[in-house]
């Protein structure tokens, strides 16, 4: 089995649609041959990490929740917080949420390569495009 290297500029790019495009890739599902079973998807490099979008008010009141285990351990950082530190971590969230929750779903997460600038080694991929984000009807 073949495997390709694709590569989504993330700038100005929505975050729940580059993430179900690269699911789609990275699980393997625009290929005739997939099968639910396999692992039979590409690689897939996010750049410009840093520059990616939400829609709405979703900056401000989109939480992500992690605990460390402990009592009184939970901690709450917002999207805006989480992406000025780690923009790399919105997308992979986003994206392993999108995959199978299983073995098969840790395999395929390894094939994703996320950068928050534009490393110059990745730079002769093929293109994959996303969708900006949804047009105003005037």
């Amino acid at each position: 089995m073949s495997r390709k290297w694709f590569r989504v500029n993330a700038a100005g790019a929505v975050l729940g649609r580059l993430a179900s495009k690269v699911a789609v890739y990275l699980r393997g599902k625009h290929k005739p041959i997939f099968t639910p079973q396999t692992d039979c998807g590409d690689f897939v490099v996010v750049v410009n990490a840093g520059k990616i979008t939400v829609s709405g008010n979703k900056a401000k009141a989109k939480t992500y929740f992690s605990h460390s285990g402990f009592p009184g351990g939970d901690k709450l950082i917002s999207f805006e917080k989480l992406v000025a530190a780690q923009p790399e971590k919105v997308i992979r969230l986003a994206v392993e949420g999108m995959l199978p929750h299983n073995r098969l779903g840790a395999q395929l997460i390894s094939k994703l390569k996320i950068y928050r600038g534009e490393p110059k080694q990745y730079a002769k991929l093929e293109k994959l495009a996303v969708p900006a984000g949804r047009q105003e009807v005037k």
